[in-house]
């Protein structure tokens, strides 16, 4: 791996500091957002074709299933952030924390897939 590049990541991750510290301070508590069901369904359909695409070159033993799974896994537990940071307090935080036990198992699985050794379909 390039070294520049580690670097520039490492960079990334400093500088990503103050901009978090910018955005708490200045973003609002809440908004009114438009396309709010197509941003939910597309993190849904995002983790679907990630499931998918891991099973299908993981039952092939293709090395690649290791790169979606890892994917799927983040975008797991992203979904799961968003649902429980955006849910109201009573019936709809239950629901999400539910979903988000879920998801967790879902991003656990894909991380085991992720650094396992090999990819051959076991029978």
């Amino acid at each position: 791996m390039r070294k520049w590049l580690l670097r520039a990541l490492g960079a990334a991750a400093v500088l990503l500091v103050p901009w978090m510290v910018v955005l708490a301070v200045t973003l609002p508590g809440s908004t009114h957002v438009d396309n709010w069901s197509l941003a939910w369904i597309g993190l849904d359909a995002l983790m679907a074709a990630g499931c998918a695409a891991t099973a299908l070159l993981g039952l092939r033993g293709d090395p690649r299933a290791r790169l979606t799974a890892s994917a799927t896994a983040s975008v797991a537990i992203l979904d799961a952030w968003f649902d429980i940071t955006t849910a109201q307090a009573g019936s709809a935080l239950a629901q999400a924390l539910l979903s988000a036990v879920a998801e967790g198992a879902l991003a656990a699985a894909c991380v085991t897939l992720a650094l396992s050794k090999g990819f051959a379909a076991r029978r």
